[in-house]
């Protein structure tokens, strides 16, 4: 304003003074001359006196027009320097760009509430699953190190309170293209105000968050949050399934894409086992042991955790720490089978299982390891299983967001036994290969036109078979084998091939690759769909118009 006003005050000057052109005449500068003169003359270039020479009144205001537009220009470079060193206009032109990168999202976005490495990986596998990410972290150094990360498609970030309601929906979250949040913090009342919110800014999104107990568990589903998970609990059903159905374990890992089917089957004995540390974790495995009537003994050096454990019924306590050769000596560690090691100290667990090992090579070691950083020092040490919270999170939350039918697979699996884990990996073994993939089909417009139309207009039944025939002989089968059709509210489990498909229903398959393209084409391309129905090919043809016709 200051430059704008002192030009006008310039210009003005000029135009109503009045001149004298080289023939003594009366001249007045134009509005536009004017412009010009003055344009050159307070940004100190200097053309001389054009068009004419000046009379001693042009030439007086002249020289106050110099001094009033160079100080302006000071003033406004000034200005515009402090102003662009100034905190809150930079963070609102972040904030600006920020919204507008997220409303250029034109497909399935999930907002992640804090960057760290868990959330990292989180991010890169939502990309690897065609699904785009939006990030609120308040820690600004966090969220340059996101940007220096280079994801690619780019996530926007915002540096914002997490738990505001104003930070949500800058983020998106009424967006018709967010599909979840995910919030994954320690803090559990923090988890909760962000369920609370996100329910009431939009009510059909999907919610997942973090608990550690079983308590947070059912606060934060009385909340409205729909996954959550706790990496104690599933680490507790891991070692249950490798006491009492290791197949079971194998399938699990299977559909993390963990391992293959090939993979070694891990199992640990019903007895003889030590847990070191009653912390979050070790209280749980020992609730687990327990409903198995599994007695472990306990090692903890923390004297109230120790009282806390033979409240709980636990009667084999010892305390101290499991590092000392003396109480693993006390705890029968040559006659042990089995040790979990469950502090939250990654350098406490690794020097227990170096002290271990130097014990009893035949123990079987399973360790947990906090920090996602110390992951090649754990695999070096050699220890028979290591248990990530972390890496438990980033497979659960992405799977559940990316990949639901998996998931629900995955709590089904739960309920089953041994016999039913290994019918379950020979059939897919035999029928596909050691590493069939997994994949997910909704009978609706979008994922399965052909198939949607069929049984929507035609009035006939279709079954799952349709789908899992070849394109090129609809006489035979592919390598597919159905794994899980969920309609409503209801699961149905391994399918047989005549299983009536209906509207909106949810199916997971087991297959191989080439499997994958042939359903996605008879689910959506006329003619594959018609040649596997009727087993006649589809032609189009072209009608001939006559030249009178025409």
């Amino acid at each position: 304003m200051v430059i704008s006003i002192s030009y006008a005050i310039a210009i003005i000057g000029l135009v109503l003074i009045p001149g004298v052109d080289d023939k003594g005449n009366t001249y007045y500068f134009s509005l536009f001359d004017a412009f010009y003169f003055v344009t050159y003359t307070a940004t100190t270039i200097g053309f001389g006196e054009l068009p004419y020479a000046f009379t001693h009144y042009q030439k007086i205001w002249v020289t106050i027009s110099i001094y009033l537009t160079v100080l302006g220009w000071f003033y406004g470079i000034g200005t515009l320097v402090t102003l662009l060193q100034d905190k809150l206009f930079i963070n609102e032109l972040a904030l600006a760009r920020f919204k507008r990168d997220v409303q250029n999202i034109k497909e399935n976005f999930v907002i992640i509430l804090g960057y760290n490495d868990t959330t990292s990986a989180i991010i890169q596998k939502m990309i690897d699953n065609k699904m785009r990410v939006v990030v609120i972290e308040q820690d600004q150094q966090k969220a340059d190190h996101l940007m220096l990360e280079g994801f690619v498609p780019h996530v926007p970030v915002l540096v914002a309170d997490v738990h505001k309601a104003s930070s949500l929906e800058d983020a998106g979250i009424k967006s018709m293209y967010c599909k979840g949040i995910i919030s994954l913090f320690h803090d559990n009342v923090l988890n909760l105000r962000v369920t609370l919110a996100s329910k009431i800014l939009n009510p059909h999104i999907t919610i997942a968050v973090k608990a550690t107990t079983v308590e947070e568990s059912e606060n934060l589903l009385d909340a409205g949050a729909n996954i959550v998970e706790n990496p104690f609990s599933i680490i507790s059903y891991q070692v249950q399934m490798a006491i009492n159905a290791p197949s079971l374990f194998k399938l699990e890992n299977w559909l993390y894409q963990i391992d293959t089917l090939e993979s070694k089957t891990f199992s640990i004995p019903n007895e003889d086992i030590v847990i070191c540390g009653y912390g979050r974790l070790g209280i749980t495995l020992c609730r687990m042991l327990d409903k198995n009537g599994i007695e472990p003994t306990v090692i903890e050096k923390n004297p109230s955790l120790c009282f806390e454990a033979k409240y709980d019924g636990i009667k084999n306590v010892i305390e101290g720490s499991a590092e000392d050769k003396h109480i693993l000596d006390l705890a029968k560690i040559k006659d042990t089978k089995v040790i979990i090691i469950a502090t939250n100290d990654d350098t406490t667990n690794l020097s227990i299982a170096s002290t271990v090992k130097k014990m009893n090579k035949e123990t079987i070691i399973l360790a947990r390891e906090n920090e996602l950083s110390d992951f090649s020092i754990f695999f070096s040490s050699k220890i028979d299983y290591i248990f990530i919270p972390s890496q438990i999170l980033i497979h659960k939350t992405t799977n559940a967001l990316v990949n639901p039918l998996s998931d629900r697979m995955m709590r089904l699996l739960t309920k089953k036994d041994e016999e039913w884990g290994q019918q379950l990996l020979y059939r897919l073994v035999k029928k596909i290969h050691h590493n069939p993939m997994t994949f997910e089909l909704e009978i609706n417009k979008d994922e399965a036109i052909e198939v949607y139309n069929y049984l929507k207009n035609s009035g006939k039944s279709l079954t799952i078979k349709t789908l899992c025939l070849s394109r090129r002989n609809r006489a035979q089968l592919n390598n597919v084998v159905p794994m899980l059709i969920v309609r409503e509210n209801e699961e149905f489990l391994l399918p047989a091939f005549d299983f009536e498909l209906r509207l909106e229903d949810k199916i997971l398959f087991a297959c191989d690759e080439n499997a994958k393209n042939d359903i996605e084409y008879i689910a959506n391309n006329v003619y594959e769909f018609h040649y596997i129905v009727t087993g006649v090919e589809k032609r189009t043809f072209k009608k001939f118009i006559s030249r009178e016709e025409k």
